[in-house]
């Protein structure tokens, strides 16, 4: 099982993640985190093969894939 999480506290909404999932399921959300960002959000989590293309990609470490099992 695959676990991603997005720490909206962290992230700045700069979009970098979203053109590298391959599946298409990260985008930028709609509300605002503490710093006055639009964080990203997974849109699908159950559909995350875990390739960490999103996380590599992050320039403030705000996205985790976990793997479980």
């Amino acid at each position: 099982m695959i676990r991603i999480t997005i720490d909206k506290e962290l992230c700045k909404g700069c979009g970098l993640c979203v053109p590298f999932c391959p599946r298409g399921l990260i985008e930028l959300g709609t509300e605002i985190n503490a710093k006055g960002y639009h964080p990203a959000k997974i849109s699908s989590p159950e559909n995350c093969t875990g390739c960490s293309a999103c996380a590599k990609m992050c320039p403030d470490l705000a996205i985790e894939i976990i793997k479980e099992g």
